[in-house]
């Protein structure tokens, strides 16, 4: 049952992501809201494991330096070359991933 309920959240979360310049996601980024996430992650299981409050998990990535709020200095960078990120919401945060580095992910639009 429950394996059933993260299938269909991935399939929604997966259905939700969208690619956006970085310009389009200033707002979320004035508010705070916004979240990378590094590379290496798998940009719809770590938007299941928040949307399920999996705290050992997202502490892990954080700790790993592989999630955190978008610095200053990130979002300075990318506004500079208006980067295209792959975004999805789990309220209230906005996880972003570098479009590049996510070619490889299945499933994705």
């Amino acid at each position: 049952m429950e394996q059933d309920k993260d299938a269909e959240l991935k399939t929604r979360l997966n259905q939700e992501t969208s690619k956006l310049r970085w310009t389009e996601l200033q707002r979320h980024y004035a508010g705070g809201n916004v979240v990378a996430v590094d590379e290496t992650l798998d940009l719809i299981a770590v938007a299941v494991a928040i949307a399920r409050d999996d705290a050992a998990a997202v502490k892990k990535w954080m700790a790993d330096g592989r999630l955190a709020r978008v610095s200053d200095i990130q979002a300075a960078a990318w506004l500079q070359v208006d980067l295209e990120m792959w975004a999805v919401v789990v309220k209230p945060w906005v996880l972003v991933q570098r479009v590049e580095r996510v070619a490889g992910m299945s499933g994705l639009h």
